[in-house]
């Protein structure tokens, strides 16, 4: 039976680190804030909100909330974003997205400044993540995984890894983030030749597609190491990932579960860009 990687581990190490280096910088008079700049009232961005505030909360550090109402335009959009990159005492901004259509999201992005860009959004951080230059900080949860995999000593370097996903958000930057680490990675996606026989290949698999149980026992191997990223609605509402976890892991050496795995680690890794981004600025 497959080793389970759960994320709560991963996450309440991360927190207990975050935590001393909260200490430090309170004690030299500097309190890490997280502004969330949100537009509108969607469930989901509010739900996530509310998550966000937590972990923060129970690190120390402090949040600001910006709502802008729905119908917002692009420019009261830009001034908002504008003032938090002048406010010296907010050190990282979270925007939520998808924003209302009638915004233009790469511009609202990219007026974000990289220093205070904690989830990777910005085109400078992700040309830091794809240069291997220290320029803003990596997407949260391409960093979660990684973190995954460091605190379960999964060692990437040498290793085959096939990421199933090509998107800005996971796939591409994961696929860098490796290389950075001596692996040896395929990127795979809708219009792959054979997919699941490259996948069954694979010593990692990084699965990020959006697909329900798109990876199961006939798509895997003995002895891989599978990341689930995906994060889907079943047809009876409760939440799977991309790989059937239930088959998999009669079959796989570990893998993550969904929920309970890189989604319960991303978020304490947001906290942590906070924090890494209050030392950098002071």
């Amino acid at each position: 039976m497959a080793r389970t990687l759960k994320g709560t581990e991963v996450a309440e190490a991360l927190n207990s680190e975050t935590i001393k280096e909260v200490e430090a910088l309170k004690a030299g008079g500097v309190e890490p804030t997280l502004a969330i700049l949100r537009v509108g009232e969607r469930a989901d961005d509010v739900s996530y909100e509310r998550g966000v505030a937590r972990r923060a909360e129970k690190v120390g550090v402090a949040v600001r909330n910006i709502v802008l109402p729905a119908d917002a335009g692009q420019d009261a959009l830009t001034k908002a974003i504008e003032a938090l990159n002048a406010d010296s005492s907010v050190h990282g901004v979270l925007m939520f997205r998808p924003l209302p259509p009638s915004l233009d999201e790469g511009v609202a992005r990219n007026a974000l400044d990289p220093a205070k860009d904690v989830d990777g959004i910005t085109d400078a951080s992700l040309a830091g993540v794809f240069a291997g230059a220290n320029t803003g900080y990596a997407p949260c949860t391409p960093s979660a995984c990684m973190e995954l995999l460091d605190h379960y000593g999964i060692d990437p370097a040498g290793r085959s890894v096939v990421v199933v996903g090509r998107s800005l958000v996971v796939g591409k930057p994961v696929a860098m983030m490796l290389l950075g680490r001596n692996a040896t990675v395929t990127v795979c996606h809708s219009r792959t030749k054979e997919l699941f026989s490259v996948v069954r290949e694979a010593d990692i698999v990084i699965a990020c597609v959006g697909c329900a149980h798109l990876l199961g026992t006939d798509h895997l191997a003995p002895g891989q190491i599978v990341i689930d990223v995906g994060i889907n609605v079943a047809d009876d509402g409760t939440l799977v990932g991309d790989v059937d976890f239930e088959a998999a892991r009669g079959v796989v050496d570990a893998l993550t579960p969904v929920p309970g795995g890189v989604g319960t680690v991303t978020t304490s890794v947001l906290v942590k860009h906070v924090v890494e981004a209050a030392m950098r600025q002071t």
